[in-house]
């Protein structure tokens, strides 16, 4: 190395002293630095603090000012949720009415709510007996409107103003029409196949009859011929077939289908059972607080007249007797007037009450699920019949008329229509075990009802009363062409079943104006997206979609009240309304009653005005609170141009607008800026409504405004969504 290397070698070294400083200068920047991050720290942390400070009392001055003027926000709403009791007033008045226009009418037909005169109608067509199939078809139409008209008077009249003693007679009513219609088709099925050999068919030597209505299919066949060959039975221009056994096919028997698009096979179920208690109380409360309210408001009245009557005569004793009188009479009007509005008050008051505990009965949840002894029976709060009821039957061959001297002969049995027992109870007769295999069955599907999986097949048990499944195999269903075909044991009612609750919980839901008193609910759900149409007291389904495809329905178009509309949808498979058990099948976002019925009343107080939607915070919120997103309706173009929504935050007695959108990450109750507290979502809204939006809520009819809480509650999207 030489000499200059060296050199510089030298001053590249760095002295122990030199070391140390450097040392000591870092732990000094280090220091600094830290102590420089802990005063950020600390300012960001007073800052932070301080920012809180200003929230939380911002947030107690918005809680005092809600709290201040919660009183009379209540008091608003309270008068704005009059038009429930209204509505009621209206429903009853239409009730007497309906009485009244049966009464004026004297078509001849019963009214089915008159023990009397229903009980006479079933007396008299008792006995009539010599009834055909056809004249029999024709008078069911009357008597399936009869028992319409019983159905719906337990369904639309309110627990508080429906007695017990009605229930049975409207229950036991509904059953004895039931069992005398089926009665009659036997009987005229019996008089039918008497005549069976003189209606043979040419070709084949056995009589067919097909008898179709807009409510019952009769199919019939009469095994004239006896032929082993003959082994398939299907009916001409029909798709329905028997694939029947050897036995049967050389038996003297006849075949009978009578599809009934209605279901009076399944029990019916009883009104006051869901929560007895709780109607009970409330009729017991209505009836007398009523009471007890005339009573003391008679007292009060007697007692201010007669003060007034004393004021009165210590001030005017001079005045003629003539004056004292004109006087009394005039006080006497007013006292009168005043006893009239204040009970016309208290009544009012009740009534709200007992429609508020009437609206509550609809989402109340059942505490217990129902138990089922058998393995294979349906549970049919799980399951829905769909299609009526295919009543299969194998009878014996009566005595055929035979002609003699220009008269025609029958021997008429004294037990009527006798069943063919298939297979018989005791089979030691017969050679081979297989001798009575299953019989292959394939029948058409009703043509409006919808299964949006393949149905499963039920067999109807006689003597335990309800719908089993096990003696049904090699089910095959046929979704184009509406054929369902399967091997059952032994013949006898059969029906069609779905999963109730298929199309729940649902995916999405909008409600939305159309006009004043005309609003558009639209329910998205797995397999199907329904929009029903709303006006003061009727519904509309007004179109449904499969698949997200356009699907026709016969219901499309055709105006009902709220009650009757949802029976016809539940009839055809578009079941969308949760019932008392329905939580026990279905993962659902649980609500707290109180919350959800008051959301519900207080959304459709602001339908005429405002849309509402789902949201997706409804499920962060827990059971006390529900989320919907808002906006005010514009016209469709824009909607269409401004498709923001407002998120509402509600809790029963507090509403509030929320900081988060739709496409926020994270959930917040943060309050939007520039915004309060209010007690109600009316009065929420009110503070960025516009004149018109106010104008249309105020406006809205009380009918219209009932019939769309009636829908909401029925449908419970808050929890079901």
């Amino acid at each position: 190395m030489g000499p200059k290397a060296k050199k510089s070698a030298r001053k590249k070294k760095i002295t122990k002293a030199e070391r140390l400083k450097q040392l000591q200068e870092e732990e000094e920047r280090r220091q600094k630095e830290e102590e420089e991050t802990r005063v950020k720290h600390e300012k960001e942390e007073m800052e932070r603090l301080e920012r809180q400070r200003v929230e939380r009392e911002k947030w107690h001055q918005l809680e005092a000012k809600d709290l201040e003027r919660r009183n009379e926000e209540l008091e608003e709403l309270y008068l704005l949720e009059e038009c429930f009791p209204e509505a009621e007033k209206l429903k009853q008045d239409t009730r007497l009415l309906s009485q009244w226009n049966h009464y004026i009418q004297c078509d001849g037909s019963p009214d089915p709510s008159v023990s009397p005169e229903i009980n006479t109608f079933i007396s008299l067509w008792k006995e009539e007996t010599n009834e055909t199939l056809e004249e029999v078809i024709a008078k069911s139409k009357l008597v399936l409107n009869l028992i319409e008209k019983l159905r719906l008077l337990l369904l639309q009249t309110p627990s508080y103003d429906l007695e017990d003693k009605a229930i049975i007679q409207y229950q036991g009513s509904i059953l004895e029409l039931q069992e005398l219609l089926h009665l009659k088709f036997n009987v005229a099925t019996e008089r039918l196949l008497r005549q069976a050999s003189t209606l043979a068919d040419l070709d084949s030597g056995n009589m067919e009859k097909v008898i179709q209505d807009e409510n019952v299919t009769v199919y019939v066949w009469a095994n004239l011929k006896k032929n082993p060959r003959y082994r398939s039975v299907r009916f001409s221009e029909t798709q329905i077939r028997f694939e029947i056994p050897r036995i049967l096919a050389t038996s003297g028997i006849a075949i009978r289908l009578l599809h009934t698009h209605y279901d009076h096979a399944t029990p019916l179920r009883p009104v006051s059972a869901s929560l007895p208690g709780h109607t009970a109380t409330v009729t017991h409360f209505v009836k007398g607080e009523v009471q007890k309210g005339e009573a003391e408001i008679s007292k009060e009245l007697q007692e201010e007249y007669k003060q007034q009557e004393c004021e009165s005569v210590s001030v005017c004793e001079e005045e003629t007797k003539v004056e004292e009188q004109g006087d009394t009479e005039v006080q006497m009007s007013f006292v009168q007037e005043e006893s009239e509005a204040t009970k016309c008050e208290l009544e009012m008051k009740l009534l709200s009450e007992a429609v508020f505990a009437a609206q509550l009965l609809l989402i109340e949840n059942a505490n217990e699920k129902p138990c089922f002894c058998e393995d294979n029976e349906v549970d049919l709060c799980q399951f829905t019949t769909l299609g009526g009821v295919y009543h299969l039957d194998i009878f014996e061959l009566p005595p055929q008329c035979k002609p003699m001297k220009g008269w025609m002969i029958v021997e008429i049995l004294k037990e009527g229509l006798q069943k063919y027992i298939y297979p018989p109870e005791s089979t030691e007769d017969f050679e081979t075990e297989n001798a009575f295999p299953p019989i292959e069955v394939t029948l058409e599907v009703q043509e409006n009802v919808i299964f949006f999986e393949d149905p499963m097949v039920a067999r109807w048990d006689a003597e335990g009363k309800h719908w089993q499944t096990d003696g049904i195999s090699n089910v095959l269903y046929q979704s184009e062409e509406r054929l369902i075909t399967f091997s059952l044991e032994t013949f006898g009612p059969v029906t069609l079943i779905q999963d109730t609750h298929i199309n729940m919980p649902f995916q999405s839901w909008e409600l939305r104006p159309l006009d004043v008193n005309k609003v558009l609910l639209t329910v998205t759900t797995v397999f199907t997206e329904i929009q029903i149409q709303i006006k003061e007291n009727l519904c509309m389904l007004a179109s449904v979609k499969v698949d997200n495809k356009k699907h026709s329905s016969t219901l499309e178009g055709r105006w009902m009240t709220p009650i009757s509309f949802i029976l016809a949808l539940k009839e055809t498979g578009l079941n969308i309304f949760p019932t008392g058990h329905s939580h026990f099948y279905v993962v659902i976002n649980r609500k707290e009653p109180l919350v959800e019925i008051k959301a519900y009343r207080q959304l459709a107080l602001l339908s005429s005005a405002f849309a509402f939607g789902w949201s997706k915070w409804n499920v962060e919120c827990g059971s006390k609170k529900v989320i919907v997103k808002l906006r005010e309706h514009l016209t469709e173009e824009e909607l269409v141009q401004d498709p923001n929504w407002t998120l509402l935050m509600f809790s029963g007695d507090r509403a509030q607008r929320l900081k988060i959108n739709e496409n926020s990450e994270t959930f917040s109750e943060a309050l939007k800026e520039e915004t309060e507290f209010h007690s109600t979502l009316y009065h929420l809204v009110k503070d960025f409504a516009s004149k018109e939006a106010m104008e249309k809520i105020r406006s809205s009819k009380c009918q219209f405004i009932d019939s769309v809480c009636y829908m909401l509650l029925s449908t419970r999207l808050l929890s079901y969504s």
